[in-house]
């Protein structure tokens, strides 16, 4: 027999202050917590949690950690009981809006004076990625960034970059020094054999097109490595 007395799950019979939505309209977005702001995405909940229950759990797989949200893929959220493709799909969407949001800050010609600068900048845009990612940062002579693209995708452990691809967009971008990036997914910051010779290679070829490298920036969840401040440039 169905216990009435049992509170229901819908979010439209909890206290108004209690909804992310009209929480969010009152108070503004800052006020909410990332569950309910996920909530908001999620939409509805189903016969037996609320979208914020849903947000919750969801949370709770990722360790209540945005960085590892960020990494879930749309197969990984349908693991949650409730979360079909479509919400799945709402918020992997949304998580990729907040990428292409640092990239475009990233892109707004910042002057780039050293390692630090570019690292952290370097890290936002790279770190969801599961695998490892080759990327260039193309600059003009005032050292602001004409153009940043992500140049291959490989393996957990690896990947392949081809200096005459990086060289030709360098030249499309009238770009007269380059900093080379990848990322790590391990967390191990050492380069590699490996990636020493890459460095080398491309340093070598844009100097026959008067472009410098200026430097070859190694990202992960534990921090950066740079050639250049380890002098090995």
């Amino acid at each position: 027999m169905e216990n009435v007395n049992k509170p229901s799950t819908s979010i439209k019979n909890w206290a108004s202050d209690d909804r992310p939505r009209e929480k969010m309209l009152t108070k503004g977005a800052g006020a909410l917590s990332n569950s309910e702001l996920l909530a908001i995405l999620i939409n509805t909940g189903n016969a037996t949690k609320s979208a914020l229950e849903l947000a919750k759990e969801v949370m709770g797989i990722c360790r209540n950690n945005l960085a590892e949200l960020g990494k879930l893929t749309i197969k990984d959220l349908e693991e949650v009981k409730g979360i079909g493709k479509a919400k799945a799909v709402t918020i992997s969407a949304a998580l990729e809006l907040g990428r292409r949001r640092d990239e475009s800050l990233f892109l707004e010609k910042p002057v780039i004076r050293s390692s630090t600068d570019l690292a952290g900048l370097l890290r936002s845009l790279l770190k969801d990625h599961l695998y490892e990612v080759f990327a260039v940062v193309f600059l003009n002579q005032a050292n602001k960034v004409n153009h940043f693209e992500i140049i291959s995708r490989g393996g957990i452990t690896g990947t392949v970059a081809d200096p005459r691809i990086i060289l030709k967009k360098a030249l499309a971008h009238n770009a007269t020094s380059l900093v080379l990036c990848h990322n790590h997914p391990s967390g191990n910051l050492q380069p590699s054999r490996a990636d020493e010779q890459l460095t080398q290679k491309i340093r070598e070829a844009a100097l026959l097109f008067d472009i410098r490298l200026l430097d070859h920036i190694i990202v992960s969840e534990e921090g950066y490595y740079s050639f250049a401040d380890e002098g090995n440039l």
